[in-house]
């Protein structure tokens, strides 16, 4: 019999998926880095596709450029992961609750999925800044600008330098709604394509049943949220001055103007790197994260 859910240790928990996202964002990394270059690039200049993106960077920087923003990425997962898994569990077993029958319904599962993931990237978001920052330094050393910090801690320090607290929260907006749509894709599609499979067919619950769960979920993740992303990238990659701005007051004018100057599809830039990432970091990370749970005696997600 299962242990009951109830007793369960938060802190093990909590630690479970930290180490579970840890893994999977060190194996993925090189394609979100890919993908925060590609959405950046402006409408006047010449784009480049992913792998010629790849083959610059490594050209310039060595291959271990590929991994440029990796400290702040796992640091965000400490925060990031951590919660959302926790506060969406919370949130489905003892504010919602599931059915008699053991199934969450989908009417429950997208709130769920959309305010875990919301507030997971609130908390998180100074050290998103920091990461897309940081991903930015090599292709600003190779337009011959200076590099703008020497490391995470100098990120970090020159960005409260400048706007205070306050600052880290640059571009949090954005953030927290692309979270929402990605969590609403990875976190709620995970757990009704699990139940679903487990319902209608004599699957268990396995690592296969988990790998083809996580299959819906990626690709559902990189459909919803790729706009929010792309809007996300450019706000906080963004100059600022007196506070404000430079190219774009809010989410919305963010929107609107890159619509404007480049189409509709300009949304979608990065979308493939997205979903080759999403893909495989979603496939590692459930299969990682349901596999030590049952190690750990806690059972299932």
């Amino acid at each position: 019999m299962p242990p009951s859910k109830h007793n369960d240790p938060f802190v093990l928990k909590y630690c479970l998926t930290v180490a579970a996202a840890s893994v999977a964002e060190t194996v993925t990394f090189p394609l979100d880095l890919l993908k925060t270059r590609l959405q950046v690039q402006e409408h006047h200049r010449p784009y480049k596709g992913m792998l010629q993106t790849a083959i610059g960077i490594v050209r310039d920087q060595g291959v271990l450029g590929l991994w440029k923003g990796l400290s702040p990425g796992l640091l965000r997962h400490v925060v990031y992961s951590g919660c959302r898994m926790s506060f969406y569990e919370v949130i489905r077993d003892d504010v919602f609750g599931k059915n008699p029958d053991g199934v969450y319904p989908l009417w429950k599962a997208i709130p769920t999925g959309m305010l875990a993931g919301a507030l997971a990237q609130f908390l998180a978001s100074p050290t998103d800044l920091v990461k897309v920052r940081l991903q930015m330094e090599g292709q600003r050393v190779h337009e011959g600008l200076e590099p703008r910090y020497r490391g995470t801690r100098d990120a970090f320090r020159s960005i409260l330098r400048e706007g205070g607290i306050v600052g880290l929260w640059k571009g949090w907006a954005p953030n927290c709604q692309r979270a929402a749509l990605v969590c609403l894709g990875d976190l709620t599609t995970y757990d009704a394509a699990k139940q679903t499979i487990l319902h209608y067919t004599r699957r268990k619950d396995d690592a296969g049943t988990h790998a083809l769960a996580s299959v819906f979920s990626g690709l559902v993740s990189a459909i919803l949220g790729t706009p929010a992303d792309v809007v996300k990238t450019r706000i906080m990659n963004q100059l600022y001055k007196d506070g404000h701005g430079v190219h774009y007051t809010s989410s919305w004018d963010c929107l609107t103007k890159t619509v404007k100057m480049e189409g509709f599809w300009a949304l979608y830039k990065g979308f493939i790197p997205i979903w080759t990432r999403m893909a495989p970091w979603s496939l590692t990370f459930w299969l990682v994260y349901e596999e030590i749970r049952v190690l750990a005696g806690i059972g299932n997600f």
